[in-house]
């Protein structure tokens, strides 16, 4: 899926699969229960602007401005990719909500400087990366947010490679392999923390989610104080 030189239509085929995989065990909805716990210091109307780290299809993002639209919230995202066909996909996806701009870029450097947005985001994406390579986007994450981030991703379990297994036995080859993949080098809770750590990001707390699922998150000290 991260090849360049990806088929269109078997990359589009994979995100959809994706989709329904967040949908289904509740990965958008683990990530969208940290922002509500942070959103009862936002006022009505307020605007938030967020960056979703190698965005995909968008469908975090179309998810995360639906939710702040029903909470009285102007809630902005820039989803950040680094291949322009799922740019592209993630664009034709998400044009009729004009709260949602996607950029191709860099997540390891990002094209934005320091404090451009509220709230910096990912979601399965770390696992897909060199440990020094996740340190570098957690890290990239805590510069770019003001207030606070939410990292999502999968935990390294034998029970949860079985599932994967069994949810992609009727998928395209792209998603079979990629699958297993990720949760092969996926996280424990310990490497999540040096993570994190080597990122200098302590203001994120470890949260265990439901499909073995863990989220880094956490606001500023000096947002939470405010």
């Amino acid at each position: 899926m991260d090849a360049p030189d990806v088929d269109t239509a078997t990359l589009a085929d994979s995100l959809r699969f994706i989709r329904r995989v967040n949908t289904l065990l509740g990965y958008t909805r683990a990530t969208i229960s940290h922002l509500d716990r942070f959103s009862w210091r936002w006022q009505r109307g307020e605007r938030i602007t967020m960056i979703d780290f190698a965005t995909g299809s968008g469908d975090v993002p179309l998810a995360i401005v639906a939710w702040g639209r029903r909470r009285g919230f102007d809630v902005h995202v820039v989803g950040l990719d680094l291949h322009e066909n799922t740019c592209e996909l993630a664009r034709a996806a998400t044009r009729h909500e004009p709260a949602i701009e996607i950029v191709r870029g860099d997540a390891l450097d990002p094209p934005f400087g320091p404090g451009s947005f509220d709230y910096a985001l990912s979601s399965m994406f770390l696992h897909h990366l060199s440990d020094d390579d996740a340190a570098t986007v957690l890290a990239a994450m805590g510069r770019v947010a003001r207030r606070g981030i939410v990292a999502a991703d999968l935990l390294r379990h034998a029970r949860a490679y079985a599932w994967i297994s069994l949810l992609t036995l009727a998928s395209n080859p792209m998603v079979r392999h990629d699958a297993r993949v990720s949760v092969a080098q996926a996280f424990n809770k310990l490497e999540a923390l040096q993570l994190r750590d080597r990122a200098g990001i302590d203001f994120a707390q470890f949260h265990r989610h439901f499909a073995h699922r863990f989220v880094l998150a956490g606001e500023k000290p000096h947002t939470a104080a405010g």
